[in-house]
């Protein structure tokens, strides 16, 4: 049995040429298995602290620390990507000493019902995708139901769950909760707002959470010291934690980039019944292979290949391989590189071809893939590239691209195996720990 390599340079050692920047590390025990995945502001200090004197006394980690044998990295745009990115490695990969984040527990959303008559506002982890404003995932229920109070204070919004409509008479005899006897909330369960005033303090709420708070804020900063200065230091301390409540509404991850897959279910026979009218295809599709090129560690370039039948993962077709005639960093003669050495294979050995191939990147990528089918004398199967942007897609021959909805079954089927085959190259794949390294 072929065992994963382990690199040569001690961890300890190892871990002093990591970035002083946001991400997350992988730790792996001798036969290449990951043992734990962890997050950090400053990569180098947080995982280089696991190999002091402190560590290997400590009980919580002196046992972890006996079994690592290499460790990697990921990095990441900040802190709350990175904290998104452990826990999706975790639910993936299961690491041995993690003792978190393995029950398939999701992070919550705020989500605003735009379709309602009466949008409510609600938190919760089981979002819809129509019908709504999407805000998440957070990273804290309990905080962002501190922000969402302060927020419902302010705007007076409201968080029931009534069906409220204003062609209905019983509404006008429809006793108000409390929040509206405490100034909470304008009451639309009794009509005592209009629709057209309500939906103002929607979109008052909506500026709020798309980052255009910087007046609220003003406006709050100026009552604490306007308090302060009056001695009401009560008053003052709440409107500091009000606004410190707020200001955690910026810890959350982009629905799309931070999607949870356990969250967000997808129909497979729909993605596919849609690539095949959007792409016009004479019969349905089965197979997607989907490739990605990715610069680990900022220098070495690996390309992931993933494979999807009947629309869900098919682990076992998975392959990365690590980029052999490209000096320095560049995807296009990447992309050529790693698709001519999958098909050539595939032609001399007569594998079957894939019904789709699922290019990551623009027009440049998909065009780089066709130059390769070309340069080896392959007919390729249909071709397609999804730019991450605006989520567009690529067609040969066709000089605009395709956009489709976001909830549209086709392109979140595309999305999902871009995504996957993204995750398989930069995270060193579980599938990973007992296949070798394609070279």
């Amino acid at each position: 049995m072929n065992m994963p390599e382990v690199d040569a340079v001690p961890p300890s050692e190892k871990v002093k040429t990591f970035p002083q920047t946001p991400g997350v590390y992988l730790m792996k025990d001798a036969t290449g298995n990951v043992i734990y995945v962890g997050k950090a502001k400053n990569l180098r200090s947080r995982a280089g602290s696991y190999f002091n004197k402190e560590a290997a006394l400590e009980l919580r980690t002196c046992e972890l620390v006996k079994h690592i044998a290499d460790i990697d990295f990921i990095t990441c745009e900040n802190e709350v990507d990175a904290l998104l990115r452990e826990a999706r490695l975790i639910k993936d990969i299961r690491p041995k000493f993690n003792k978190e984040l393995k029950d398939g527990k999701s992070f919550p959303y705020l989500q605003i019902r735009t379709r309602e008559e009466f949008p409510r506002v609600e938190i919760t982890r089981t979002p819809r995708r129509k019908g709504v404003r999407l805000y998440g995932p957070f990273l804290s229920k309990a905080k962002l139901k501190d922000a969402v109070n302060v927020l419902q204070r302010v705007l007076k919004f409201r968080t029931c769950t009534l069906d409220i409509s204003s062609e209905e008479d019983r509404w006008r005899f429809y006793r108000p909760c409390l929040l509206h006897s405490i100034r909470q909330c304008t009451a639309p369960c009794n009509l005592r707002v209009t629709r057209e005033e309500y939906r103002k303090q929607i979109k008052k709420l909506v500026m709020i959470l798309e980052g255009k708070s910087a007046k609220l804020f003003r406006r709050m900063e100026r009552e604490m010291l306007e308090a302060s200065a009056a001695t009401q230091y009560e008053k003052a301390g709440r409107l500091r934690d009000e606004i410190a409540s707020l200001k955690k509404l910026e810890l959350r991850g982009d629905v799309d980039t931070h999607q949870q897959p356990e969250v967000f279910h997808i129909d497979p026979k729909k993605g596919l019944l849609g690539l095949k009218k959007v792409l016009g295809m004479a019969k349905m599709p089965r197979s997607i292979e989907g490739v990605d090129i990715a610069h680990l560690q900022g220098s070495e370039t690996v390309a992931s290949l993933v494979s999807f039948l009947d629309g869900l993962p098919f682990k076992d077709g998975y392959r990365r391989y690590k980029i052999r005639t490209v000096v320095g960093v560049d995807d296009f003669a990447s992309m050529r590189e790693v698709v001519s050495r999958r098909f050539k294979r595939m032609s001399d050995d007569g594998g079957i071809f894939p019904d789709i191939l699922l290019i990551d990147g623009g027009k440049g990528q998909l065009s780089a893939a066709l130059d390769a089918f070309e340069a080896i004398g392959v007919t390729p199967p249909t071709v397609i590239s999804l730019a991450k942007q605006q989520e567009e897609i690529f067609v040969p021959g066709q000089a605009e691209s395709i956009k489709l909805g976001k909830n549209a079954a086709a392109l979140r089927l595309l999305m999902y195996v871009r995504d996957e085959a993204h995750r398989f190259a930069q995270n060193y794949h579980h599938t990973l720990r007992r296949k070798k390294l394609v070279d």
